[in-house]
């Protein structure tokens, strides 16, 4: 695939991983007001996801030899481990102050390519966190509810670090020298997060009889069992199998900035379906958000031509050309970019861009 058809596919799976994800609050915000408890809804949500997946995982069963710690990794982590630490943090403190808190995840995974990987990472996709994180402070309205419970805060903070998780996951999962379905991947993490959940949320006091009636969405009955659907099969299938494609299509810190846009959607969704109040502030965080978004997006490094160099060499027999995996990954024909890295002749670094 072209490189810029490449990111063109990319970038659209990320915003509708950004758009499933967010609409997940206001399918399940009436459910909770219904008499759900919220960790209820989760670990429904998961479990739901992983019982429609059965299929997918017994078609991959081999994953379970081949990359275990993959898929305990994101079972753990990008299923179990980000929810139910959002969710112990608004226990704690405001949803806002949880919600910024997490989403600092792009944030950590930019430093962790920077000083963990020693890669560099274009000034483009630095300031891409910066814009996405400060307008997320408005989105959320962050002054309007500001706490400094430590714990609140640490918990919050685990559920950056497991979104780091995910990205970093995701990407690994595409290894061209060991390829997963992502689909496999993501059954697999949802069938390992709801059993980590059921621990958690102890579903068996669910009052079942909450999904056979309805629940009212901003003066509307809907029946509680299509909520739940939509939650189930758009807001987490969907949502984290595009998600995953995104980050392979991409690189992570790039799908991480994106994924910003989701606190947005949910913001506007909850407006529009929820009769929720947007203040201005909160409407240019929105807007200062997709402007980190978009200044991110155009980090993603451009390979090098497949083409031989004017001058060069012929490779003899034998050797590594673009024909075989390694020469195609030297070349950018058919292989992925590190993650978050700008490759050895990337025009921007020969045009003297600086890097942070």
């Amino acid at each position: 695939m072209h490189v810029s058809q490449r990111r063109s596919a990319g970038l659209g799976l990320a915003l509708a991983s950004a758009l499933t994800f967010g609409s997940s609050g206001v399918a399940a915000k009436p459910l909770i007001e219904a008499g759900l408890d919220p960790l209820q809804v989760t670990w429904l949500r998961a479990a739901g996801a992983a019982l429609l997946l059965l299929p997918v995982a017994w078609h991959h069963r081999s994953l379970l030899v081949r990359r275990p710690a993959l898929l305990v990794g994101f079972g753990l982590l990008a299923v179990a481990g980000v929810q139910a630490c959002y969710f112990a943090a608004i226990s704690r403190i405001p949803v806002g102050v949880a919600l910024l808190i997490e989403y600092l995840g792009p944030a950590l995974l930019l430093g962790w390519v920077r000083f963990v990987q020693r890669r560099p990472v274009s000034r483009a996709a630095a300031v891409g966190v910066a814009l996405a994180v400060g307008g997320l402070a408005c989105v959320v309205e962050l002054w309007a509810g500001l706490s400094f419970d430590a714990l609140g805060l640490l918990l919050g903070l685990g559920a950056a670090c497991c979104q780091v998780g995910y990205f970093l996951l995701s990407d690994h999962g595409g290894d061209d020298a060991e390829p997963v379905d992502p689909l496999g991947v993501v059954a697999y993490g949802l069938l390992i997060g709801t059993l980590v959940l059921t621990v958690i949320a102890r579903p068996w006091g669910t009052d079942w009889s909450v999904l056979g009636g309805r629940a009212d969405l901003n003066g509307t009955g809907v029946p509680a069992a299509l909520l739940l659907l939509w939650v189930v099969l758009v807001s987490t299938v969907v949502a984290y199998l595009t998600g995953v494609l995104a980050v392979r299509h991409l690189s992570p810190p790039v799908a991480g900035v994106v994924a910003c846009l989701e606190a947005v959607v949910a913001t506007v969704l909850a407006w529009v379906l929820l009769g929720e109040r947007l203040s201005a502030p909160q409407v240019l965080g929105g807007l200062v958000v997709l402007s980190g978004a978009f200044i991110a997006q155009t980090s993603a490094p451009r390979r090098a031509p497949a083409a031989p160099v004017a001058g060069s060499p012929p490779a003899a027999d034998g050797a590594q050309g673009p024909a075989s995996p390694a020469g195609r990954l030297a070349s950018g024909d058919g292989g992925r970019a590190d993650a978050g890295a700008v490759p050895e002749g990337d025009t921007e670094l020969s045009e003297g861009s600086q890097t942070t």
